[in-house]
Protein backbone atom coordinates (compact mmCIF):
# COMPACT_ATOMS: atom_id res chain seq x y z
CA UNK A 1 0.00 0.00 0.00
CA UNK A 2 3.13 2.42 0.73
CA UNK A 3 4.40 1.87 -2.42
CA UNK A 4 0.69 2.63 -4.76
CA UNK A 5 0.98 6.34 -2.66
CA UNK A 6 4.67 6.36 -3.60
CA UNK A 7 3.72 5.72 -6.76
CA UNK A 8 0.63 8.11 -7.12
CA UNK A 9 2.47 11.58 -5.47
CA UNK A 10 5.13 10.45 -8.23
CA UNK A 11 2.86 10.89 -11.12
CA UNK A 12 1.05 13.74 -9.60
CA UNK A 13 4.64 15.65 -9.25
CA UNK A 14 5.34 14.92 -12.74
CA UNK A 15 2.17 15.99 -13.73
CA UNK A 16 2.51 19.40 -11.84
CA UNK A 17 5.96 19.64 -13.24
CA UNK A 18 4.94 19.52 -16.78
CA UNK A 19 2.22 21.71 -16.46
CA UNK A 20 4.46 24.53 -14.79
CA UNK A 21 7.44 24.35 -16.97
CA UNK A 22 6.21 25.36 -20.61
CA UNK A 23 7.55 26.92 -23.57
CA UNK A 24 6.97 30.99 -24.39
CA UNK A 25 6.33 30.20 -28.12
CA UNK A 26 9.14 33.22 -28.27
CA UNK A 27 6.23 35.96 -26.56
CA UNK A 28 3.12 34.50 -28.78
CA UNK A 29 0.34 34.66 -26.67
CA UNK A 30 -2.46 31.34 -26.87
CA UNK A 31 -5.26 33.89 -26.08
CA UNK A 32 -8.30 33.59 -28.87
CA UNK A 33 -8.21 36.28 -30.86
CA UNK A 34 -11.31 35.97 -31.98
CA UNK A 35 -14.44 37.74 -30.75
CA UNK A 36 -16.16 41.49 -29.92
CA UNK A 37 -13.77 43.66 -28.61
CA UNK A 38 -15.00 47.34 -27.67
CA UNK A 39 -12.00 50.14 -28.21
CA UNK A 40 -11.37 51.60 -24.46
CA UNK A 41 -8.70 53.65 -24.48
CA UNK A 42 -6.10 55.31 -27.19
CA UNK A 43 -2.50 56.51 -26.51
CA UNK A 44 0.75 56.75 -27.33
CA UNK A 45 4.11 55.81 -25.88
CA UNK A 46 6.34 59.43 -25.30
CA UNK A 47 9.83 59.00 -23.80
CA UNK A 48 9.04 55.31 -22.80
CA UNK A 49 6.23 56.00 -21.12
CA UNK A 50 2.26 55.15 -22.27
CA UNK A 51 0.05 57.32 -22.05
CA UNK A 52 -3.72 56.28 -22.72
CA UNK A 53 -7.19 57.78 -22.67
CA UNK A 54 -10.45 57.36 -23.08
CA UNK A 55 -10.95 56.51 -26.81
CA UNK A 56 -12.58 60.01 -28.27
CA UNK A 57 -14.24 58.18 -30.82
CA UNK A 58 -17.07 56.41 -28.10
CA UNK A 59 -20.10 58.85 -28.14
CA UNK A 60 -21.80 59.58 -24.62
CA UNK A 61 -24.88 57.34 -23.56
CA UNK A 62 -23.99 54.79 -26.83
CA UNK A 63 -22.25 51.71 -26.72
CA UNK A 64 -18.44 51.62 -27.35
CA UNK A 65 -17.47 51.25 -30.99
CA UNK A 66 -16.14 47.71 -31.78
CA UNK A 67 -13.90 45.32 -33.63
CA UNK A 68 -15.59 41.45 -34.07
CA UNK A 69 -13.18 39.37 -34.99
CA UNK A 70 -14.81 36.17 -36.53
CA UNK A 71 -13.57 33.04 -36.55
CA UNK A 72 -13.81 32.84 -40.63
CA UNK A 73 -11.16 35.70 -40.49
CA UNK A 74 -13.76 38.32 -41.47
CA UNK A 75 -14.27 41.61 -39.32
CA UNK A 76 -16.69 43.42 -38.57
CA UNK A 77 -16.13 47.35 -37.27
CA UNK A 78 -18.74 49.29 -35.74
CA UNK A 79 -19.42 52.66 -35.19
CA UNK A 80 -21.92 54.71 -33.23
CA UNK A 81 -22.49 58.05 -33.67
CA UNK A 82 -25.49 60.44 -32.78
CA UNK A 83 -24.69 63.04 -35.98
CA UNK A 84 -28.28 61.94 -37.74
CA UNK A 85 -29.84 60.00 -34.83
CA UNK A 86 -29.04 59.14 -31.59
CA UNK A 87 -26.72 55.63 -31.23
CA UNK A 88 -27.12 54.77 -34.63
CA UNK A 89 -24.52 52.49 -35.87
CA UNK A 90 -22.65 52.05 -38.95
CA UNK A 91 -20.11 48.82 -39.74
CA UNK A 92 -17.61 47.99 -41.76
CA UNK A 93 -16.87 44.62 -43.36
CA UNK A 94 -13.92 43.45 -43.92
CA UNK A 95 -10.99 40.63 -43.34
CA UNK A 96 -8.11 39.68 -40.61
CA UNK A 97 -5.16 37.72 -40.26
CA UNK A 98 -2.70 36.71 -37.90
CA UNK A 99 0.60 36.35 -38.30
CA UNK A 100 2.74 35.74 -35.17
CA UNK A 101 1.61 38.81 -32.98
CA UNK A 102 1.03 41.27 -35.88
CA UNK A 103 -2.76 41.59 -36.47
CA UNK A 104 -3.72 42.63 -40.22
CA UNK A 105 -6.88 44.19 -40.69
CA UNK A 106 -8.25 45.46 -44.60
CA UNK A 107 -11.25 47.01 -44.31
CA UNK A 108 -12.92 49.06 -47.15
CA UNK A 109 -9.74 48.30 -49.22
CA UNK A 110 -7.45 50.27 -46.38
CA UNK A 111 -5.05 47.72 -44.81
CA UNK A 112 -3.53 48.13 -41.43
CA UNK A 113 -1.42 46.14 -39.23
CA UNK A 114 -0.70 46.44 -35.99
CA UNK A 115 1.53 44.25 -33.29
CA UNK A 116 -0.35 42.74 -30.65
CA UNK A 117 1.29 44.20 -27.59
CA UNK A 118 -0.97 42.36 -25.21
CA UNK A 119 -3.68 39.98 -25.67
CA UNK A 120 -5.51 37.84 -22.83
CA UNK A 121 -9.03 36.62 -22.47
CA UNK A 122 -10.56 40.03 -21.75
CA UNK A 123 -7.99 42.87 -22.85
CA UNK A 124 -6.13 43.70 -26.42
CA UNK A 125 -3.64 45.77 -26.81
CA UNK A 126 -2.48 47.09 -30.21
CA UNK A 127 0.00 49.30 -31.67
CA UNK A 128 0.76 50.87 -35.13
CA UNK A 129 3.79 51.66 -36.97
CA UNK A 130 3.58 55.17 -35.76
CA UNK A 131 3.27 54.22 -32.06
CA UNK A 132 -0.62 54.68 -31.84
CA UNK A 133 -2.12 52.49 -29.05
CA UNK A 134 -5.39 50.84 -29.29
CA UNK A 135 -6.74 48.83 -26.18
CA UNK A 136 -9.85 46.89 -26.68
CA UNK A 137 -12.20 44.76 -23.84
CA UNK A 138 -14.18 42.03 -23.99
Amino acid sequence: MKTKSILVALVLSIGLFTVSCSDDNEGETLAPLVGKWNITKVGTTIGGQETLIDAPQNQNGCEKNYLNLKIDNTAIEGDYSSIVSPCAITTKTGIYSRSHNNLTLVIDGVTTTQDIVNLTLSELKLKDANGVISLYNR
